[in-house]
């Protein structure tokens, strides 16, 4: 699945990795150096957590690396009469107009500010639709509700 990501989030996500690979990899073989000065390794419960602790940080640093390397970068696209990941989407909803929502990746989905993610139920039922098209979009809950989409920017 491709990934969406705006130039800030991919900007934001760089400065975490590299802190993961300097700062938090230095606490982190600091945090074995002393568990190793305790003596048996094999019944060295703080050994064994910071093996752990490493596991999951070089795991992290592999999946921010994968994320970064192969995400998309959203840029608008010039065509602004169709819905695709960028786009600010107003929406009519029994006649009235309830809200503008800006399509996202899923890394930077946030309902409460109005960015939905491409994978989400309104978000797929939105790409790729027209001004004045009418969707349908199906609720975790089962119910199915009516949008007409009013603009596209």
């Amino acid at each position: 699945m491709t990934e969406y990501l705006s130039k800030e989030k991919i900007e934001e996500l760089k400065k975490h990795l590299q802190e993961l690979k300097t700062t938090r990899r230095f606490e982190v073989a600091d945090k074995l150096k002393r568990a190793k000065e305790h003596g048996d390794l094999s019944e060295n419960f703080e050994y064994a957590q910071a093996k752990d602790d490493q596991e999951r940080l070089e795991r992290e640093i592999f999946d921010l690396e994968n994320l970064i390397k192969n995400a998309k970068i959203i840029t608008k696209s010039r065509n602004k009469n169709i819905v695709s990941v960028g786009m600010t989407v107003t929406l009519k909803q029994d006649g009235k107009t309830i809200s503008s929502y800006t399509i996202v990746g899923s890394q930077e989905s946030d309902p409460v500010n109005k960015k939905i993610s491409n994978v989400s139920p309104i978000g797929k039922a939105l790409i790729g639709k027209k001004i004045g098209d009418k969707v349908k979009v199906k609720t975790p809950k089962g119910t199915e509700i009516d949008f007409e989409i009013l603009k596209i920017d």
